[in-house]
Parts: structure tokens; sequence; C-alpha cells
């Protein structure tokens, strides 16, 4: 799939995938919602809205209203793609979604998540 592909997705229907991978674990709706709001700055009602006006994802991401600084301190891989190497500034925070919603899902506590701790 290519980064335009990507990007043309409807947040509506990436999102329930997100919160679904997430509750499966044993993990709660707030949690995924405290996570984006961490990332993004988005409010419950902001990720309601989006919901309804069914958004890209791409769009999700170009109009967040503040990515968090602290962002850059997620490490690792997604999908076998180390972060570090994503040279696309969009596709590097969806991926930072996808690597946050990972973490939570393996259980790690909230404040290692949101880098806090």
């Amino acid at each position: 799939m290519t980064n335009e592909q990507v990007y043309a997705m409807s947040f509506a229907k990436v999102y329930p995938l997100l919160e679904n991978k997430a509750l499966r674990k044993g993990r709660t709706k707030e949690e995924v919602r405290r996570v984006i709001a961490w990332l993004t700055g988005y409010t419950d009602e902001d990720v309601e809205r989006m919901l309804a006006e069914d958004i890209s994802y791409g769009d999700f991401f170009r109009n967040a209203p503040q990515m968090n600084p602290k962002r850059k301190e997620i490490k690792g891989s997604v999908c076998g793609v180390k972060l570090e190497l994503i040279e696309d500034p969009l596709m590097k925070d969806i991926r930072y979604l996808d690597k946050l919603i990972d973490e939570l899902a393996k259980g790690k506590p909230m404040e290692k998540v949101l880098r806090d701790a």
C-alpha cells in the first residue's frame, strides 16, 4: 500500500481497528482516546466529530491541533519498519500512533506509553 493510499483511507474505518486492538488486550476506549489526545491534541469531541464527518486518515493528522513534540521519543518498529527510518513526516506521525497503540495493547503502563516516566 502506498503512502497516498494510507492517507486517503477513512479515519472512521481505521479508528475502530486501533480501538479494537487495544480492547482485545484488556485496555479501554478511554485509554485509546488518551493516547490520541496526547499525540494529536484532539479532544474526545473532536474525534467523535471526525468519525461522523468521515475525514481521511491523512487529514486527521494534517489538521491535528498540536502534535506532541515528545512523539520524537517514540522508537522501535511498526510493521517491520523502524520509525527512525521513515522519511515522510505525515507517515511517521501515522506510524507513531500505530506504535503507541501497540504498546498499549502489549500492556505497557500508560505513563510509559505517553513518555511521562
